[in-house]
């Protein structure tokens, strides 16, 4: 894997230290994309030199920096860490960075794959038994009814890869169940997945389905995606927050939570983003993992293990697939 080790708000120690634990505790092979130096000394205080390689690439994309930073910064750790995958020399790429710099950077380096048109960003929503996929999460305001069909396949491919689901249910997020509910966009593209073959498209869903379970796939477009999703990570931290503060609030709270240890901690590490990973650029020929800005250790190595899984089960593949099935099915009609 790829991994840009200049990205993320914690880079590069916590990248190099999530690196180790990717390559020693889940058998993950890593490859360092970043400034040799401040590497190296990373690596000293693992004694890892000799088990990471480390390619060199002196510039780095800040947090704050959008999408016309890849243009500026050709030679930039995302960029490099692309460049390797293109080449073959890696099979994907794992960044904490600017999620709209390796967007960029990801589409300018790795491009589209055939008759995709436009990548995705997908995400796992923490439902049970298995995570929901959400996408687009943030990668295209702007978007046509043939777009939600597509983002709808890649998100099969990811509930099949990832999550070894052998028939992903699909639905679309909009304001009411009904299929006339929502704007010209939702119901045009409802009506388009109503009759897509390869795609068991239950129908309308609101947004107090989205934990629920109901679908395996929810399509929405970038914008409705990116703010649903801010709105359910900072719901959990508020329910967690609140949830501290009535447990110290008295003696008897604090015995209950006691007891409940067990499963607070299974609820915690189920809402935990770095459990899963990180959110994946789909559509690219490329295998690209997105991890949380803040991720510490843990989650570099989640996204490093989720990036090889994808990678090894032929996602880039299987996207093609499906989109070239699909395209020559729409030609038939």
């Amino acid at each position: 894997m790829a991994l840009d080790a200049m990205g993320g708000d914690n880079a590069p120690d916590e990248i190099v230290a999530g690196a180790v634990q990717a390559v020693r505790e889940r058998g993950v092979p890593v490859v360092l994309v970043g400034q040799p130096r401040a590497l190296h000394q990373a690596l000293l205080a693992h004694d890892a030199v000799s088990e990471i390689p480390v390619v060199r690439a002196e510039e780095a994309l800040a947090m704050d920096e959008g999408a016309l930073a890849s243009l500026r910064r050709p030679r930039s750790s995302i960029a490099i860490a692309c460049h390797l995958v293109r080449r073959g020399d890696a099979a994907a790429v794992v960044s904490a960075g600017s999620t709209a710099g390796v967007v960029a950077t990801g589409r300018l380096r790795l491009r589209g794959q055939q008759g995709v048109m436009r990548p995705a960003i997908t995400v796992p929503l923490p439902t049970r038994p298995h995570p929901t996929v959400l996408l687009d999460a943030g990668a295209n305001a702007d978007v046509k009814p043939e777009m939600l069909v597509q983002f709808a396949h890649l998100g099969v491919a990811y509930a099949e890869t990832a999550l070894g689901l052998p028939r992903p249910r699909v639905g679309l997020l909009t304001i009411g169940a009904e299929p006339e509910k929502g704007s010209k966009l939702v119901k045009r593209a409802h009506e388009l997945l109503s009759g897509t073959s390869g795609i068991d498209f239950t129908g309308n869903i609101e947004g107090d389905d989205l934990l629920t379970g109901k679908v395996d796939v929810i399509v929405t477009d970038g914008f409705t995606g990116n703010v649903t999703l801010k709105a359910l990570e900072g719901s959990v931290r508020y329910a967690f927050g609140q949830l501290r503060e009535t447990i110290n609030e008295s003696r008897l709270a604090k015995v209950g939570g006691l007891l409940q240890r067990a499963k607070l901690r299974e609820l915690a590490a189920r809402l935990d983003p770095e459990v899963h990973g990180g959110a994946v650029l789909l559509g690219l020929n490329g295998t690209v993992v997105i991890a949380h800005g803040s991720s510490r250790a843990k989650g570099i190595a989640a996204a490093c293990e989720l990036a090889a899984h994808l990678a090894a089960q032929g996602i880039v593949s299987r996207i093609g697939e499906r989109i070239a099935s699909a395209n020559k099915s729409h030609r038939r009609r």
